[in-house]
């Protein structure tokens, strides 16, 4: 029997943060964990970023995942909203990179389609279709949900993704 891959999606955020965790082999998904982090919204930026590295080490640690993937965001708010949520994502892309974990990003629109066949479903389709997925899933609002479905979608993207050099 193949070895199962553990995966992590993260839904990138500085209010809210959702992470799903599944296990896959071959076609086979399992679910594993799944919640959303929220460090605080006041004080200073570094110490909300701080705030956010810690949580997710913590995911981190408590599950050790195999490999990591995270959704591009595509952002239609103001600008100093946008940078924020960039500065988010930093840390979200540089916490699993420092523990040597291969870290692959996705369009919404891609992780959607992958999910639910096509790329513009609303965010009720893509939960009923990760529960769908993931029977057993325990998913604790829409956050954790797109999570789960970003890990669904490098489980099924994987093996392509890594011959093209896009992960480790």
């Amino acid at each position: 029997m193949k070895h199962p891959v553990r995966i992590i999606g993260i839904d990138p955020g500085l209010r809210r943060c959702g992470w799903g965790i599944i296990e896959a082999v071959d076609n086979r998904l399992g679910f594993v964990a799944g919640g959303t982090l929220t460090p605080p919204v006041a004080g200073a930026l570094a110490e909300r970023l701080a705030a956010l590295a810690e949580a997710l080490n913590d995911v981190l640690d408590a599950h050790r995942p195999d490999e990591v993937a995270v959704e591009e965001t595509f952002v239609n708010a103001g600008m100093r909203s946008a940078l924020t949520l960039g500065q988010a994502r930093g840390v979200i892309l540089v916490t699993p990179a420092l523990r040597g974990l291969p870290v692959a990003e996705y369009a919404a629109n891609l992780v959607k389609k992958s999910v639910v066949g096509t790329g513009h479903a609303a965010k009720d389709q893509v939960a009923l279709m990760v529960r769908t997925l993931l029977p057993t899933a325990v998913v604790k609002g829409s956050d954790a949900a797109d999570a789960l479905a970003i890990a669904i979608c490098h489980a099924h993207h994987r093996v392509s993704a890594r011959r093209m050099g896009v992960v480790a």
